[in-house]
């Protein structure tokens, strides 16, 4: 059940009861961009985020009926440099199973940060650049980080993708989900698009559930918009839904009423 829409600047934002109906919401939402994209244009391209607050919104999205998944065209946020692509944790791994296996995609660009990252990131961003993107799926991290860009975030440069890295919050963030079992074994750096790259897109949906994420939910929201709190830009987008639970809601305080 919805308990509140509002707008935050140019945000539309959705709170709703748990993480399963956030990714409920956000998954119908996402589906219907799809299934246009591909009624008008022939094709959708889209912009895949990982992470544990995708889980239920991916799931939701796979099953969904109606989107002719031949004519979707996937790039994804952020690799680890220096990672298998059979670790646990692996971006590539995640979307081949929660994904592109699941949907039957084709056509998909994996960034390869096992060995040589930079030319990777040139080629994919080569690739991303060629036609623009319709949808883009983000998650906002607990330093308030977007993609992979991570406090004090480069909001000027217009490479697709950077080489960035990845602060303690961050690292530790990503033992705390599972991925890795302490902080040492999580990569130093990061192939991440960058945050100007991201704002390119058509449109935006962001899926941010769990208590973790309330106070980076609160600076993004109700703060400055300021290369300090990296998910804050998404306020200056003017096609940017961003869906929340009551939990990872729980610290706004202006404007968006929680339920309880």
């Amino acid at each position: 059940m919805e308990v509140k829409t509002t707008r935050v600047s140019q945000l539309q934002i959705r709170i709703l009861e748990d993480k399963e109906t956030v990714g409920q919401a956000a998954a119908e939402q996402a589906a219907n961009s799809l299934r246009q994209a591909i009624r008008h244009n022939g094709a959708a391209r889209i912009v895949a985020a990982t992470g544990a607050s995708q889980f239920e919104f991916l799931d939701t999205l796979t099953s969904l009926p109606g989107i002719d998944w031949q004519q979707v065209e996937v790039f994804h946020l952020d690799e680890y440099v220096g990672l298998p692509i059979n670790h646990p944790a692996s971006f590539r791994k995640y979307l081949l199973e929660r994904l592109i296996n699941k949907t039957g995609i084709k056509r998909y660009h994996f960034l390869d940060g096992e060995s040589d990252a930079r030319a990777s990131a040139v080629k994919i961003g080569r690739e991303l650049q060629s036609a623009p993107i319709d949808v883009l799926f983000a998650g906002i991290g607990e330093n308030a980080h977007l993609a992979f860009n991570d406090p004090p975030a480069d909001f000027t440069t217009e490479d697709p993708y950077l080489i960035v890295d990845l602060d303690e919050t961050c690292r530790q963030q990503q033992v705390n989900e599972g991925w890795f079992a302490s902080v040492k074994e999580v990569p130093k750096q990061a192939i991440s698009m960058s945050v100007r790259q991201i704002l390119r897109s058509r449109e935006i949906v962001a899926v941010v559930p769990d208590e973790r994420k309330a106070q980076a939910v609160r600076n993004s929201l109700e703060g400055e918009i300021s290369p300090d709190v990296p998910a804050s830009i998404l306020r200056t987008h003017p096609n940017t839904s961003i869906y929340l639970d009551k939990n990872s809601a729980s610290l706004l305080s202006s404007g968006v009423p929680i339920a309880r």
